[in-house]
């Protein structure tokens, strides 16, 4: 048996207190979650018998039938083929530059770097020692926090004002905002990798950058990889809402038929939007697949 189990075996045969304490704690939290449940429910007024009521339904019904049949026109095909092309450029080039930023802002974040693999040896480094090595950790860790709290939407209205309308800016919103959720993930990845390659590599006195480029990232690429394809499906999304204030791509031809009540041509808009989602999902499924081997 392991060596915890059986402190932990002992000690509550010795001190039932302990399990008395972790039950009660337990229902506790239970408590706490269900209030916070039925406190949100309240402050959002979430009724579903308002929402399955037949009027409602009706005016569901109503607004779809304007949607048909969708806009099939030569002309309209074609532009929002462009449309979904530039969709899927601004997505790719936003996860491309997002990598760029989260790649060397993760790897500083993870403790894995900051103990230099060994946390009880971090711990007996002089107090100036840590302190250096805790400024850049908190630093990175600090920006990527401030990336990703900021929404996509904010992003881009930013970077419009900065660049102008088009996708350059949709792909610089994209960038720094994914760049942030990817460098909280590539810092979880690389700080959950096989401690022992680590281990083996410092016993034979390489460096830190050494233990890195050949422990630390080839252990961590494949889920790095993964989460890389996941973020550049969500940014397909991503992409198609920041078009709505300018930032181009699909989002700018279904905020215009929004507004001009053109509900056939939102439709092939949607359906575009669609067929992109699945195409890019198929895809990145398929790319998984092959690093899985």
């Amino acid at each position: 048996m392991p060596y915890r189990d059986t402190v932990m075996r002992n000690r509550d045969e010795h001190h039932p207190s302990y399990r008395e304490v972790g039950h009660a704690y337990s229902w506790l939290m239970a408590v706490a979650v269900i209030g916070l449940i039925v406190w949100s429910a309240n402050g959002t007024g979430t009724d579903m018998c308002v929402f399955l009521t037949r009027d409602a339904w009706f005016q569901m019904a109503s607004f779809f039938r304007q949607m048909f049949p969708p806009d099939l026109s030569v002309a309209f095909l074609r532009k929002t083929l462009w449309s979904g092309v530039e969709t899927i450029a601004v997505s790719l080039m936003g996860t491309l530059l997002a990598v760029g930023i989260a790649l060397p802002l993760g790897v500083i974040s993870s403790r894995t770097v900051l103990y230099g693999g060994y946390q009880a040896e971090y711990h007996k480094l002089p107090l100036i020692a840590r302190v250096l090595r805790a400024i850049p950790y908190s630093t990175s860790t600090l920006a990527l926090n401030l990336l990703r709290s900021i929404p996509e939407l904010f992003w881009a209205l930013i970077f419009i004002l900065a660049v102008g309308l088009g996708p350059f800016g949709g792909v610089l919103a994209l960038g720094f905002h994914t760049g942030g959720v990817l460098g909280k993930l590539f810092s979880e990845a690389i700080e959950n990798v096989d401690p022992q390659p680590i281990e083996a590599l410092h016993a034979t006195g390489a460096s830190s950058g050494g233990v890195l480029a050949y422990a630390v990232l080839p252990l961590a690429l494949p889920q790095l990889v993964s989460y890389a394809l996941y973020r550049w499906e969500v940014n397909i999304r991503a992409a198609a809402i920041i078009g709505i204030v300018g930032a181009g791509g699909i989002g700018r031809d279904i905020y215009v038929a929004i507004s001009l009540f053109h509900y056939p041509q939102l439709l092939t808009l949607l359906l575009m939007t669609l067929i992109i989602v699945t195409l890019v999902d198929n895809l990145s499924t398929c790319l998984r697949s092959l690093l899985r081997g």
